[in-house]
């Protein structure tokens, strides 16, 4: 039975492991497949793949791209995109440089709120990241002592709307998919539902993304996504002509209960994505 994880983070974006950590990891906990998808970059896909490759696991190239419907963050997973697109890159580029504009802001807002931070401390906590996030505020939290873990910082400080948050440049979903689409690659809907955020994302939207724009697949199994929902949007995704894919949303330390291969795509939903992706022109 092939093993597949097509959603996973390194310290190449708010990940702890190295891409080659993550690979070694994925072997150890039984997958065959994963893909690595850090935040709006892809600058850890070649040590990934390499690594990959000296131990026989495969490493699909992915992207998780920050977008946003109306003001409100969601996110596209971008798989077997051409890494040199320009469109593409550009609207990367954007939003990295959206999300370090914010850093600055975020650490003066925190210390007005009693909890001194400066975006040193920040950058420290990104380490040598290109896509700086509020996980590392986060992370810079912590190292003050001002929450225990990633998941306070945002239940409390950072969520969307939570007093700490501040803001960014994201793009807009419609254009996400279509550029994923002129990179040759595949577009899957990330965790649609998780943490009550239905509204943002409605079954007659993203109805609209398939028939408009061509969305590929969505998310299903992932654990922001209880039953119901999951069934929920199974079915959705099935009336939709949508892939279903299940994954972990590994972030390695910085992230509780997203253990590798606690949520897996079936290996004919994998089959499918690598068939549109063929189909794109993608190299496979």
């Amino acid at each position: 039975m092939l093993r597949v994880d097509l959603h996973t983070h390194s310290s190449v974006s708010d990940g702890t492991d190295t891409p080659t950590q993550l690979v070694h990891k994925a072997q150890a906990s039984g997958l065959d497949v994963i893909g690595l998808t850090d935040h709006d970059t892809f600058d850890g896909i070649d040590e990934a793949t390499e690594a990959g490759k000296r131990i026989g696991l495969t490493v699909v190239p992915g992207v998780e791209i920050s977008c946003e419907r109306n003001g409100a963050s969601v996110h596209l997973l971008g798989f077997w995109c051409d890494r040199w697109h320009r469109g593409l890159g550009d609207e990367l580029r954007k939003s990295r440089a959206g999300r370090t504009g914010r850093i600055e802001a975020m650490a003066e807002r925190l210390t007005e709120l009693g909890m001194p931070l400066t975006s040193d401390d920040i950058r420290r906590a990104a380490k040598a990241s290109p896509s700086v996030g509020r996980p590392h505020v986060a992370d810079a939290m912590v190292a003050k002592g001002y929450v225990a873990n990633r998941n306070e910082a945002f239940d409390l400080w950072l969520a969307d709307d939570k007093p700490g948050y501040v803001h960014r440049y994201a793009i807009p979903l419609e254009l996400a998919i279509d550029l994923v689409h002129a990179a040759h690659g595949v577009a899957v809907l990330a965790h649609p539902w998780g943490r009550g955020r239905a509204h943002v994302l409605p079954a007659d939207y993203i109805g609209d993304l398939v028939t408009d724009h061509g969305l590929d697949g969505i998310e299903v199994d992932h654990e922001d996504h209880d039953d119901d929902t999951r069934e929920l949007l199974f079915r959705l995704g099935a009336r939709l002509g949508l892939v279903r894919t299940g994954s972990s949303d590994y972030h390695g330390l910085g992230k509780e209960g997203h253990e590798l291969g606690c949520n897996l795509t079936r290996a004919s939903a994998f089959r499918e994505l690598q068939r549109v992706a063929r189909g794109r022109g993608a190299r496979v």
